[in-house]
Protein backbone atom coordinates (compact mmCIF):
# COMPACT_ATOMS: atom_id res chain seq x y z
CA UNK A 1 0.00 0.00 0.00
CA UNK A 2 1.50 3.74 -0.74
CA UNK A 3 1.65 6.39 1.14
CA UNK A 4 -1.03 8.01 -0.60
CA UNK A 5 -3.45 4.84 0.00
CA UNK A 6 -2.38 5.20 3.84
CA UNK A 7 -3.06 8.59 3.87
CA UNK A 8 -6.54 8.93 2.32
CA UNK A 9 -7.52 5.32 4.03
CA UNK A 10 -7.27 7.41 7.49
CA UNK A 11 -8.64 10.30 6.46
CA UNK A 12 -11.64 8.33 5.28
CA UNK A 13 -11.86 6.64 8.47
CA UNK A 14 -11.22 9.76 10.46
CA UNK A 15 -14.23 10.93 7.92
CA UNK A 16 -16.41 7.86 9.25
CA UNK A 17 -15.79 8.85 12.84
CA UNK A 18 -16.62 12.14 12.60
CA UNK A 19 -20.29 10.83 10.74
CA UNK A 20 -20.93 8.58 13.34
CA UNK A 21 -20.36 10.51 16.19
CA UNK A 22 -22.70 13.54 14.56
CA UNK A 23 -25.39 10.86 13.88
CA UNK A 24 -24.98 9.58 17.07
CA UNK A 25 -25.86 12.61 18.74
CA UNK A 26 -28.40 13.16 16.28
CA UNK A 27 -30.60 9.99 16.68
CA UNK A 28 -29.98 10.38 20.32
CA UNK A 29 -31.39 14.31 20.87
CA UNK A 30 -34.76 13.00 18.05
CA UNK A 31 -34.95 9.68 20.52
CA UNK A 32 -35.06 11.73 23.26
CA UNK A 33 -34.31 15.34 22.85
CA UNK A 34 -37.97 17.05 24.05
CA UNK A 35 -37.18 15.54 27.52
CA UNK A 36 -33.42 16.26 27.67
CA UNK A 37 -34.45 19.80 26.97
CA UNK A 38 -37.03 19.62 29.58
CA UNK A 39 -34.94 18.28 32.04
CA UNK A 40 -31.83 20.97 31.41
CA UNK A 41 -34.62 23.24 31.89
CA UNK A 42 -35.27 22.05 35.22
CA UNK A 43 -32.11 21.34 36.68
CA UNK A 44 -29.86 24.20 35.88
CA UNK A 45 -31.59 26.58 38.31
CA UNK A 46 -28.48 25.38 40.63
CA UNK A 47 -25.17 26.18 39.33
CA UNK A 48 -23.66 22.98 40.60
CA UNK A 49 -26.97 21.26 39.42
CA UNK A 50 -26.18 22.91 36.08
CA UNK A 51 -22.42 21.80 36.23
CA UNK A 52 -23.86 17.88 36.53
CA UNK A 53 -26.53 18.14 33.79
CA UNK A 54 -24.24 19.68 31.59
CA UNK A 55 -21.49 16.54 32.46
CA UNK A 56 -24.15 14.10 31.93
CA UNK A 57 -26.03 15.17 29.03
CA UNK A 58 -22.23 15.74 27.33
CA UNK A 59 -21.36 11.93 28.60
CA UNK A 60 -24.31 10.37 26.81
CA UNK A 61 -24.42 12.59 23.85
CA UNK A 62 -20.44 12.27 23.57
CA UNK A 63 -20.44 15.76 22.33
CA UNK A 64 -20.01 18.90 23.66
CA UNK A 65 -20.36 20.85 20.76
CA UNK A 66 -24.18 19.31 20.58
CA UNK A 67 -24.60 20.34 24.32
CA UNK A 68 -22.73 23.52 24.07
CA UNK A 69 -24.78 24.59 21.22
CA UNK A 70 -28.17 23.19 22.85
CA UNK A 71 -27.55 25.88 25.93
CA UNK A 72 -27.15 28.74 23.39
CA UNK A 73 -30.73 27.72 21.92
CA UNK A 74 -32.06 27.27 25.05
CA UNK A 75 -31.03 30.79 26.27
CA UNK A 76 -31.81 32.05 23.47
CA UNK A 77 -35.67 30.32 23.85
CA UNK A 78 -35.78 31.70 27.05
CA UNK A 79 -35.83 27.94 28.88
CA UNK A 80 -32.99 28.73 30.92
CA UNK A 81 -31.14 31.71 32.18
CA UNK A 82 -27.68 33.26 30.97
CA UNK A 83 -26.21 32.35 34.62
CA UNK A 84 -27.62 28.78 34.35
CA UNK A 85 -25.98 28.23 30.89
CA UNK A 86 -22.59 29.08 32.24
CA UNK A 87 -23.02 26.07 34.72
CA UNK A 88 -24.00 23.98 31.50
CA UNK A 89 -21.55 24.87 29.50
CA UNK A 90 -18.03 24.32 32.24
CA UNK A 91 -19.93 20.71 32.92
CA UNK A 92 -19.81 20.01 28.91
CA UNK A 93 -16.33 20.70 29.23
CA UNK A 94 -15.89 17.85 31.79
CA UNK A 95 -18.32 15.44 30.23
CA UNK A 96 -16.95 15.60 26.96
CA UNK A 97 -13.31 13.74 28.50
CA UNK A 98 -15.52 10.36 28.64
CA UNK A 99 -14.27 9.78 24.80
CA UNK A 100 -10.69 9.80 26.41
CA UNK A 101 -11.60 7.41 28.59
CA UNK A 102 -13.24 5.44 26.45
CA UNK A 103 -10.47 5.16 24.19
CA UNK A 104 -7.79 4.93 26.56
CA UNK A 105 -8.98 1.62 27.84
CA UNK A 106 -9.00 0.46 24.60
CA UNK A 107 -12.90 -0.72 24.01
CA UNK A 108 -12.77 0.47 20.14
CA UNK A 109 -13.43 -3.76 19.97
CA UNK A 110 -16.86 -3.24 20.98
CA UNK A 111 -18.47 -1.35 17.85
CA UNK A 112 -19.53 -4.64 16.10
CA UNK A 113 -22.13 -5.64 18.74
CA UNK A 114 -23.58 -2.59 19.30
CA UNK A 115 -23.93 -2.15 15.62
CA UNK A 116 -25.52 -5.49 15.11
CA UNK A 117 -27.83 -4.74 18.67
CA UNK A 118 -28.81 -1.54 16.94
CA UNK A 119 -30.19 -2.96 13.94
CA UNK A 120 -31.83 -5.54 15.48
CA UNK A 121 -33.65 -3.35 17.62
CA UNK A 122 -34.36 -1.10 14.44
CA UNK A 123 -36.09 -4.02 13.21
CA UNK A 124 -38.76 -4.34 16.72
CA UNK A 125 -41.99 -2.35 15.59
CA UNK A 126 -42.18 -0.79 18.83
CA UNK A 127 -41.99 2.45 20.05
CA UNK A 128 -38.39 2.04 21.41
CA UNK A 129 -37.03 1.02 17.65
CA UNK A 130 -35.90 4.67 17.54
CA UNK A 131 -33.17 4.22 19.98
CA UNK A 132 -31.54 1.12 17.44
CA UNK A 133 -30.53 3.68 15.14
CA UNK A 134 -28.40 5.72 17.98
CA UNK A 135 -27.34 2.10 19.12
CA UNK A 136 -25.99 2.01 15.93
CA UNK A 137 -24.16 4.52 15.21
CA UNK A 138 -22.76 4.33 19.10
CA UNK A 139 -21.04 1.53 17.72
CA UNK A 140 -19.88 2.64 14.32
CA UNK A 141 -17.95 5.11 16.65
CA UNK A 142 -15.94 3.01 18.09
CA UNK A 143 -15.89 0.73 14.52
CA UNK A 144 -14.44 3.79 12.91
CA UNK A 145 -11.84 4.55 16.14
CA UNK A 146 -10.65 0.46 15.45
CA UNK A 147 -10.52 1.32 11.85
CA UNK A 148 -8.43 4.35 12.25
CA UNK A 149 -6.02 2.47 14.80
CA UNK A 150 -5.45 0.04 12.13
CA UNK A 151 -5.03 2.34 9.19
CA UNK A 152 -2.55 4.62 11.36
CA UNK A 153 0.26 1.81 11.93
CA UNK A 154 2.08 2.46 8.68
CA UNK A 155 2.89 5.75 10.16
CA UNK A 156 4.89 4.68 13.07
CA UNK A 157 7.64 3.27 10.67
CA UNK A 158 7.54 6.24 8.91
CA UNK A 159 10.79 8.58 9.26
CA UNK A 160 9.23 11.52 8.05
CA UNK A 161 6.50 11.54 10.43
CA UNK A 162 8.05 10.77 13.31
CA UNK A 163 10.15 14.05 12.66
CA UNK A 164 7.65 15.89 12.52
CA UNK A 165 5.50 14.45 15.57
CA UNK A 166 9.30 15.33 17.51
CA UNK A 167 8.64 18.81 16.60
CA UNK A 168 5.01 18.73 17.99
CA UNK A 169 6.07 18.04 21.73
CA UNK A 170 6.52 22.10 21.68
CA UNK A 171 3.56 23.00 23.78
CA UNK A 172 2.05 26.05 21.90
CA UNK A 173 2.29 23.74 18.44
CA UNK A 174 0.31 21.10 20.53
CA UNK A 175 -2.41 23.49 21.76
CA UNK A 176 -2.27 25.10 18.06
CA UNK A 177 -2.56 22.14 15.89
CA UNK A 178 -5.09 20.99 18.70
CA UNK A 179 -7.34 24.05 18.10
CA UNK A 180 -7.29 24.28 14.59
CA UNK A 181 -8.05 20.55 13.99
CA UNK A 182 -10.99 20.75 16.34
CA UNK A 183 -12.33 23.66 14.67
CA UNK A 184 -12.18 22.31 11.39
CA UNK A 185 -13.73 19.04 12.48
CA UNK A 186 -16.29 20.53 14.98
CA UNK A 187 -15.37 18.08 17.70
CA UNK A 188 -12.85 17.84 20.29
CA UNK A 189 -14.12 13.93 20.66
CA UNK A 190 -12.32 13.79 17.11
CA UNK A 191 -9.23 15.42 18.27
CA UNK A 192 -8.65 13.31 21.71
CA UNK A 193 -9.49 10.37 20.46
CA UNK A 194 -6.85 10.68 17.85
CA UNK A 195 -4.35 11.67 20.37
CA UNK A 196 -5.04 8.79 21.76
CA UNK A 197 -4.73 6.26 19.35
CA UNK A 198 -1.18 7.56 18.38
CA UNK A 199 -0.18 7.22 21.68
CA UNK A 200 -1.20 3.80 21.89
CA UNK A 201 0.62 3.08 18.34
CA UNK A 202 3.36 4.70 19.92
CA UNK A 203 3.64 7.32 17.27
CA UNK A 204 3.18 10.15 19.42
CA UNK A 205 4.17 11.06 22.80
CA UNK A 206 2.64 11.30 25.39
CA UNK A 207 3.89 14.76 26.30
CA UNK A 208 3.19 15.93 23.13
CA UNK A 209 -0.85 14.60 23.22
CA UNK A 210 -1.53 16.18 26.08
CA UNK A 211 -0.86 20.14 24.49
CA UNK A 212 -3.10 18.62 21.64
CA UNK A 213 -6.28 17.76 23.85
CA UNK A 214 -6.03 21.07 26.24
CA UNK A 215 -6.25 23.10 22.45
CA UNK A 216 -9.23 20.78 21.51
CA UNK A 217 -11.02 22.99 24.03
CA UNK A 218 -10.71 26.06 22.62
CA UNK A 219 -11.29 24.72 19.24
CA UNK A 220 -14.44 22.91 20.01
CA UNK A 221 -15.95 26.49 21.00
CA UNK A 222 -16.72 27.40 17.61
CA UNK A 223 -19.27 25.15 17.41
CA UNK A 224 -21.75 27.18 19.93
CA UNK A 225 -20.30 30.50 18.31
CA UNK A 226 -21.31 29.27 14.82
CA UNK A 227 -24.94 28.42 16.08
CA UNK A 228 -25.30 31.89 18.03
CA UNK A 229 -25.29 33.76 14.71
CA UNK A 230 -28.77 35.38 14.21
CA UNK A 231 -29.68 34.67 17.94
CA UNK A 232 -30.57 37.18 20.53
CA UNK A 233 -27.40 39.20 22.43
CA UNK A 234 -28.28 36.92 25.16
CA UNK A 235 -27.65 33.52 23.01
CA UNK A 236 -24.44 35.61 21.58
CA UNK A 237 -23.30 36.15 25.15
CA UNK A 238 -23.55 32.68 26.25
CA UNK A 239 -21.29 30.99 23.00
CA UNK A 240 -18.51 34.08 23.93
CA UNK A 241 -18.55 32.87 27.39
CA UNK A 242 -17.91 29.48 26.35
CA UNK A 243 -14.85 31.12 24.50
CA UNK A 244 -13.82 32.60 27.18
CA UNK A 245 -13.53 30.01 29.74
CA UNK A 246 -11.96 27.21 27.60
CA UNK A 247 -9.22 29.88 26.16
CA UNK A 248 -8.79 31.37 29.83
CA UNK A 249 -8.07 27.97 31.19
CA UNK A 250 -5.57 27.16 28.49
CA UNK A 251 -3.39 30.90 28.69
CA UNK A 252 -3.95 29.67 32.54
CA UNK A 253 -2.48 26.22 32.38
CA UNK A 254 0.32 27.27 29.38
CA UNK A 255 2.96 28.32 31.09
CA UNK A 256 3.28 25.04 33.17
CA UNK A 257 1.79 22.79 30.21
CA UNK A 258 5.23 21.49 29.75
CA UNK A 259 6.08 20.07 33.10
CA UNK A 260 2.13 19.66 33.74
CA UNK A 261 2.55 16.77 31.29
CA UNK A 262 5.64 15.15 32.01
CA UNK A 263 3.68 15.19 35.93
CA UNK A 264 1.18 13.16 33.57
CA UNK A 265 3.66 10.60 32.30
CA UNK A 266 5.66 10.24 35.52
CA UNK A 267 2.32 10.15 37.62
CA UNK A 268 0.48 7.44 35.11
CA UNK A 269 2.83 6.54 32.42
CA UNK A 270 3.93 7.01 28.98
CA UNK A 271 0.60 5.38 27.56
CA UNK A 272 -2.79 6.88 26.18
CA UNK A 273 -3.92 6.48 30.51
CA UNK A 274 -1.64 9.78 31.05
CA UNK A 275 -3.71 11.58 28.10
CA UNK A 276 -6.89 10.93 29.81
CA UNK A 277 -6.17 11.78 33.45
CA UNK A 278 -4.45 15.46 31.64
CA UNK A 279 -7.14 16.00 30.12
CA UNK A 280 -10.48 15.18 33.07
CA UNK A 281 -7.81 16.96 35.55
CA UNK A 282 -7.39 20.21 33.09
CA UNK A 283 -11.17 19.99 32.90
CA UNK A 284 -12.38 19.42 36.07
CA UNK A 285 -9.84 22.15 37.64
CA UNK A 286 -11.13 24.71 35.32
CA UNK A 287 -14.36 23.57 35.38
CA UNK A 288 -14.63 24.17 39.36
CA UNK A 289 -12.54 26.86 39.89
CA UNK A 290 -15.12 29.17 37.20
CA UNK A 291 -17.91 27.68 39.00
CA UNK A 292 -16.69 28.90 42.70
CA UNK A 293 -16.20 32.55 41.28
CA UNK A 294 -19.58 32.28 39.10
CA UNK A 295 -21.06 34.65 41.47
CA UNK A 296 -18.58 37.33 40.58
CA UNK A 297 -17.68 36.39 37.02
CA UNK A 298 -21.17 36.24 35.65
CA UNK A 299 -21.89 40.41 35.89
CA UNK A 300 -18.54 40.56 34.48
CA UNK A 301 -19.48 38.41 31.35
CA UNK A 302 -22.76 40.83 31.24
CA UNK A 303 -21.13 43.77 31.06
CA UNK A 304 -18.80 42.88 28.69
CA UNK A 305 -21.58 41.77 26.26
CA UNK A 306 -24.19 44.54 27.25
CA UNK A 307 -26.37 42.33 28.53
CA UNK A 308 -29.28 44.16 30.67
CA UNK A 309 -29.45 42.92 34.43
CA UNK A 310 -33.16 41.10 33.03
CA UNK A 311 -31.67 39.12 30.40
CA UNK A 312 -28.97 37.95 32.16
Amino acid sequence: MTWLQVLFSAASAVILFLFSLQSFSYELQTAGGDTLRTWLGRVTANRWRALLAGTGATALLQSSSAVTALAVTLVDAGVISFKSSLGVLLGANIGTTTTAWLVSFKLTNIGPYFIVAGALVSLIPTRYKYLGKAIFYFGVVFFALNLISDKLKPLSDAPAFQEWLGRAEAPWLGVLVGLVFTALVQSSSVTTGLAILLVQQGILPAVAAIPIVVGSNVGTTSTALIASVGMKPVARATAGANLLFNGAGVLIYFPLLRPFSRLMVDWFGAGSMSVAWAHLIFNVSIGLAFLLLLDKIEPRISKMFHLKNETA
